[in-house]
């Protein structure tokens, strides 16, 4: 009965080596970033066209995240290092990123505020949280990102945009509307942010002026900023800064609210710091988005069916940040082409007003109203439902997330589906058998040059 058992055991082993021999054969394997994990995406070899991934080569460094982030506050781009900048100045604010953002905060913000208070070791520093227009972080979230001892021991605000008091107005920005932002970051001695540079759908990078505009902004000047004619503008695009409507005005707000000093970070994949950036708002941005440019960039394929992500946690934590994800896809899909979007999506659609504004109409419906709202009256949140029923328009989106109902994703107009497979053998049937797949893993990780 033993040797019959062992017999038994030997055969099963051999069958399942043989099956993913097979498998492995006439299956291409692709891990999709997804909430804190991933999925597996199992790609016919016969369809497989591309997988669009950063080099990771250009990553490897034997210099630890810490010494990468020292190297950078020693050697600042276009200022004063910040121990020199903090000489003198009682009041420090920190503007640092929300929730929504993978910001390393547990290394970097230790490090800024030892170089605060090297040049002043009495100096009053306040954390203040650049929230946009999105909710403050929890006091569960705060622990996560910053660690206990900050926590316990530093003043950290989150910042609100819907509380018309804590404003102050300092002027036009070239759009012509009004620059509000948070007096506490307006009122300090010394302002400082923290944050990192990845591809952003509108705003061409993140990080740098984002922390001040729209990170502690007014919703009224967030609003105007994200207006429909400047989301559609054609220079308001992933990886462009000159000529970017959206840009120059976040530019200008850094400027107009002094922000003396930013400390930026590029990472890769599995969210590891792999370089930083200090200094100018605008000298230091730029600097670490060419070497992202470098670091990302991939040349541009085109498919009937793209696979994307959105990175993952915690930028997939609800609908409402998949634009980013989405506009990689864009700029590889054919004509009519088949988009394939895998996130999480546990905090559910995201904004409520963004919510309201995908689930009240067709997408055609829908864009022709966003259209025709002016800049002045623009509604919150509408920037995203704006790229999201432009895209649903023109391509069959189909969305694999465990956090949304299928009844709300369908009222969306998009294509519901429980898992990978099914949402392949969906793309498959639509566009032949044939169709040529593309797969991004990390759709806010790599940047499509443009022709």
């Amino acid at each position: 009965m033993y040797t019959l058992c062992i017999i038994h055991y030997a055969l099963s082993i051999s069958c399942f080596n043989y099956y993913e021999k097979l498998e492995s054969s006439i299956m291409e394997k692709v891990n999709l970033a997804y909430g804190r994990g991933f999925l597996e995406a199992k790609i016919p070899k016969k369809n497989f066209k591309a997988i669009l991934v950063a080099d990771k080569d250009k990553n490897i460094s034997d210099v630890t995240e810490v010494q990468i982030v020292l190297d950078a506050l020693s050697n600042p781009i276009g200022t004063k290092p910040l121990s020199v900048l903090s000489k003198g100045k009682e009041n420090v604010v920190i503007i640092t990123s929300d929730h929504t953002r993978a910001l390393p905060s547990l290394i970097t913000m230790p490090l800024l505020l030892a170089e605060v208070r090297k040049g002043n070791p009495q100096a009053n520093i306040t954390i203040l949280i650049a929230t946009g227009l999105h909710r403050g972080m929890t006091q569960t979230e705060l622990k996560e990102r910053f660690g206990e001892e900050i926590f316990n021991n530093e003043t950290i605000i989150n910042h609100t945009a819907f509380d018309k008091s804590l404003f102050i107005n300092l002027g036009p920005l070239p759009s012509g509307s009004k620059c509000e932002l948070n007096k506490l970051a307006i009122e300090t001695d010394l302002l400082v942010a923290e944050g990192f540079i990845e591809p952003h759908f509108f705003a061409g990078y993140s990080g740098g002026r984002k922390s001040v505009f729209p990170g502690v902004a007014s919703q009224e000047c967030v609003n105007i900023n994200h207006s429909a004619d400047a989301i559609k503008h054609p220079k308001a695009a992933t990886g462009i800064l000159d000529g970017n409507p959206i840009h120059e005005d976040m530019i200008q707000a850094a400027r107009m609210a002094n922000l003396a000093f930013i400390c930026n970070v590029l990472m890769d994949e599995d969210k590891k710091i792999v370089a930083a950036y200090c200094g100018d708002v605008d000298q230091a941005h730029r600097k670490g988005a060419a070497s992202l440019v470098e670091r990302c960039g991939v040349d541009r394929v085109n498919a009937d069916i793209v696979i994307t992500t959105n990175a993952g946690y915690p930028l997939d934590q609800n609908l409402y940040q998949c634009p980013k994800g989405l506009d990689t896809a864009l700029a590889c899909a054919n004509e009519d082409a088949v988009i394939i979007i895998a996130a999480a999506c546990s905090d559910g659609l995201g904004g409520e007003q963004f919510g309201e504004l995908m689930l009240s109409a067709p997408p055609k419906q829908l864009l022709e109203r966003i259209l025709s709202i002016p800049p002045e009256q623009t509604i919150s949140e509408q920037w995203c439902a704006q790229r999201f029923s432009d895209a649903l328009c023109k391509y069959t989106i189909i969305l694999v997330s465990e956090g949304l109902e299928q009844k709300v994703v369908e009222q969306m107009n998009f294509i519901y589906s429980d898992s990978i497979e099914d949402a392949i053998s969906i793309a498959l049937a639509k566009k032949g058998q044939d169709a040529g797949i593309i797969v991004i893993p990390d759709g806010v990780g790599v940047i499509v040059r443009r022709p």
